[in-house]
């Protein structure tokens, strides 16, 4: 692999910086630079401020005309998908109403495939999802860690599915979990994920139960989604009190 040219380098450093700033709401009320001041405060070539702007607008979170100039585009407009823009969203005040979005995306996605996971994994596969139940039970023991063997078993899954539309949904799902899992295992009163309801799951998939698997997996996430809704019910009856 080759090594990032300093150009490149500036312009990924400018893109960070500023799309942490737009989205964690550092400019709200507050015009936009234009690519000349951005050149000033980074010391870059405007070619460079100007590819950094480009690549935000590609994010939808900028929109560059003439007349109007840089503009902060709603949040509507943004490319939620995109890795850069969730992780941004992470820097923000702790939301439970994002983090229910978030767990609200993945009962969407990660039942369906694991039951394609049942049907269509293949030895290596399945290796790989039974090592990351393996990982959780060894965690349970600090012997591993804890969020990382997590994210290894739903990832392992995503790709299990033999759907490259599912494999695509591998970084959303692995940065949803390195938000929520924490904040879901607080909510539960528990240090770590159960290792025996990820277990559940793996044997239905390794079993090639598929209605069981998508089951299994319905539970798991549906089981954390309905504590964050509970909370977040019984914050709101706390404010209006």
């Amino acid at each position: 692999m080759r090594a990032a040219t300093p150009h490149k380098s500036v312009t990924d450093t400018i893109v960070q910086d500023l799309g942490a700033a737009i989205v964690t709401g550092r400019y709200d009320g507050a015009p936009f630079p234009t690519e000349q001041e951005l050149a000033d405060r980074y010391g870059a070539a405007r070619t460079v401020t100007r590819e950094a702007v480009k690549m935000l607008v590609s994010k939808g979170l900028l929109s560059s005309r003439r007349r109007r100039g840089i503009v902060i585009e709603s949040e509507d407009s943004w490319n939620l998908l995109d890795p850069d823009v969730m992780r941004w969203m992470l820097q923000r005040e702790f939301s439970l109403d994002l983090l229910i979005e978030f767990t609200e995306i993945r009962l969407s996605i990660e039942p369906g495939a694991a039951a394609l996971a049942a049907k269509r994994a293949d030895g290596d596969q399945r290796a790989a999802i039974d090592l990351a139940v393996k990982r959780m039970f060894a965690a349970d023991q600090g012997e591993d860690d804890p969020l990382l063997s997590d994210i290894a078993f739903h990832v392992a899954v995503l790709r299990a599915s033999g759907n490259r539309f599912y494999r695509q949904h591998c970084e959303l799902i692995d940065t949803a979990l390195r938000f929520s899992i924490r904040k879901t295992n607080d909510l539960k009163g528990v240090r770590f994920a159960s290792a025996e309801d990820h277990k559940r799951v793996a044997d239905a998939i390794l079993a090639g139960h598929v209605r069981e698997a998508e089951t299994r997996m319905r539970d798991l996430i549906g089981g954390a989604l309905d504590l964050m809704q509970r909370s977040r019910d019984e914050e709101r009856r706390r404010e209006r009190r």
